[in-house]
């Protein structure tokens, strides 16, 4: 399997977890150390992604600082100007300097708000940027991940982490980034400008700041975990939400809703305790920042009065002071507003870095067989099989051979892993042992691109996504006619239908579109005979249709399997009849094989499943 550091790092994240048990520890919220580590993790995997945007970053924090520090410059111009008022209140004012210095006011908080503009339009541009990237690269990761990961993974919990999560990321790469600059430069440049001015005056000033400092540490300390608790709760509520509304049809029909409605509000209510505790310690932040800004402006004031009054310092030092302890105090509040904001952003990146981190299919780059066309012989040799998160083997030791031409029907009761094997044959799952050849290749030779190039497929959840009909049944194929696409549709009976509809071939699917199950199974047959593969698989294809649509179709597929070896799984045994060889399973092993009359005839459990039908109809 491709190994990554990302992969690496979970690895070591889910051994953990297992030691720990759900959520890390106790109550679900890991421990401090684990979650630190964490917290330092998904900072550095987003550290890399910025780099290839460090150049902009670099400027943008550069602009950032130059605003700043223009700022900074204003309050000693403010002190000159005040300056000059007083000492000419009894000779005269000199009103060419005033104006001289409002002129460079005006030009200095000018160029300090386009520095800031600038700054801002720059972090735009790069936060869509890596936004955009992290996007691809999950949709990139979606098409590397095995089926085993989607089999235990809802799909309301991936998408979570591919919007929530991302737009997390991006707004606070877009926000925290200049704020954090600014507020630096702010609080060191204004902290050098009071020592420069006085240095009684800044010592007052900082003694009432430190209680700021102490409790913004303190809040960032118990917050965090909460922060990443919501995160998880948001993915859980994506996931059961999703769920709830693919199968609202099904709810309704068993009045699932009081059971749905008890899940939901577990979820919910888990979320607003973590959305409360995240978002009431992390909003304790601002109002306390502004608390000891007021009180450290008290402070600066009263010093600088008792100063005034003793002659130590001139009215323009006071004026200048008030303006720096401002300038002082309000880096205060942006660092807790940017804490909080890096507390959401270190809770989303772990989840979507955790995705990225996921094990991949392994990479088929260096495999050179090739096949363009199959004969069709297909033999499974001793093929056993367990889900890697189980120690079960499902299938035990199964072996039959499939001649060029040949259908094959697989039958068996619910759960003998008659779908398995076709799974396993397209290589949606890997074999623990045996193995599986085409035309005499083993299909781990092979790409799983290559397998898959070589069967067109028919399942029994019908898919069709939001497009026309017409493109959904040229679905990735390249040079087909319209008279093919009519000739396919003609062949499964739904050409008619699609007649009728107001655009034809160019109507657009969409949840708005009132198909039926049995017409989207007919043009998921269509596609099928459209992708004129050389070997085909129908896993319950008419499983949705009626009985005469259903002899319809049959006479189609009786057509397009002609010259190609066909896998067939049917519960309704009636439609496999005709069948070259039926090979029986049950709990995983082949326990009969031979054509329908054959199988009859000997009277076993073929017969039995057989005869059964009828016995419940």
């Amino acid at each position: 399997m491709a190994r990554n550091e990302y992969t690496i790092d979970r690895d070591k994240s889910v051994q953990n977890k297992r030691r720990m048990g759900p959520g890390g520890g106790p109550g679900g919220m890991g421990v401090p150390g684990e979650k630190a580590k964490n917290f330092k993790k998904s900072l550095k995997y987003l550290i890399m992604y910025c780099k290839p945007q460090l150049i902009a970053i670099i400027a943008a924090i550069a602009l950032a600082a130059a605003g700043s520090v223009l700022t900074l410059v204003g309050p000693d111009k403010l002190k000159e100007m005040t300056d000059l008022i007083k000492e000419g209140i009894m000779t005269g004012i000199d009103m060419e300097a005033i104006t001289a210095i409002c002129v460079a006011l005006v030009v200095i908080y000018s160029i300090s708000a386009v520095s800031s503009f600038t700054q801002g339009f720059i972090m735009a541009t790069v936060t869509q940027r890596i936004t955009k990237k992290l996007r691809t690269d999950v949709s990139h990761k979606i098409n590397k991940l095995p089926i085993r990961y989607f089999n235990k993974t809802s799909n309301g919990d991936i998408l979570s982490r591919v919007t929530n999560d991302v737009d997390a990321i991006g707004q606070t790469l877009n926000q925290s980034i200049g704020m954090l600059v600014s507020a630096s430069t702010l609080f060191i440049g204004s902290l050098l400008m009071m020592f420069i001015t006085n240095v009684l005056m800044t010592v007052a000033a900082i003694v009432s700041t430190i209680i700021g400092f102490t409790l913004m540490t303190l809040i960032m300390s118990k917050s965090q975990k909460y922060f990443t608790q919501q995160q998880q709760d948001l993915g859980a509520m994506n996931g059961h939400v999703e769920e709830l509304y693919a199968g609202h049809n099904v709810v309704k029909a068993y009045n699932g809703e009081p059971e749905a409605k008890v899940s939901f509000d577990k979820i919910n209510e888990s979320l607003r305790n973590s959305a409360f505790k995240s978002q009431f310690l992390s909003g304790l932040m601002m109002p306390i920042m502004v608390f000891i800004g007021n009180f450290g402006y008290v402070a600066v004031c009263v010093t600088g009065a008792a100063l005034a009054i003793k002659g130590t310092v001139s009215i323009g030092v006071i004026v200048a002071f008030m303006v720096y302890i401002r300038l002082f105090t309000q880096p205060l509040s942006q660092f807790a507003q940017a804490a909080m904001s890096l507390q959401s952003t270190a809770a989303a990146s772990e989840r979507v870095f955790e995705f990225l981190g996921e094990e991949e299919l392994e990479d088929e780059s260096h495999k050179t067989k090739v096949l363009t066309s199959a004969k069709g012989e297909i033999e499974f040799r001793n093929v056993r099989f367990g889900y890697e998160d189980t120690d079960v083997t499902v299938i035990h030791d199964f072996s039959a051979i499939a001649r060029p031409g040949q259908k094959i029907a697989i039958v068996g009761p619910t759960g003998a892993g008659k779908t398995t094997m076709v799974n396993l044959l397209m290589r949606f799952h890997e074999i623990k042992s045996g193995s599986i050849l085409i035309d005499g290749i083993p299909i781990s030779e092979l790409t799983r691109e290559n397998v898959h190039e070589l069967f067109c497929m028919v399942l029994q959840d019908t898919w069709l996504f939001e497009g026309t009909i017409r493109e959904n049944i040229v679905y990735c194929k390249e040079n087909v006619s319209d008279e093919d696409v009519k000739n396919a549709c003609k062949a499964v009976g739904i050409h008619h239908f699609i007649k009728t509809l107001p655009h034809g071939y160019d109507t657009v699917l969409n949840d708005e579109s009132s198909l039926s199950a049995g017409q989207k199974q007919q043009l998921t047959i269509a596609r099928a005979m459209i992708q004129n593969a050389p070997m085909l698989i129908l896993d319950e294809a008419t499983s949705s249709v009626d009985t005469r649509t259903e002899t319809q179709i049959q006479s189609a597929m009786d057509k397009l399997m002609e010259g190609r070896t066909s896998f067939v799984i049917a519960h309704r045994l009636s439609t496999i009849k005709n069948a070259d060889i039926i090979l029986v399973m049950r709990d995983g092993d082949i326990v009969e094989s031979g054509s329908h009359i054959a199988l009859l005839e000997k009277g076993a459990f073929y017969a039995e499943l057989y005869n059964s039908q009828f016995e419940t109809a």
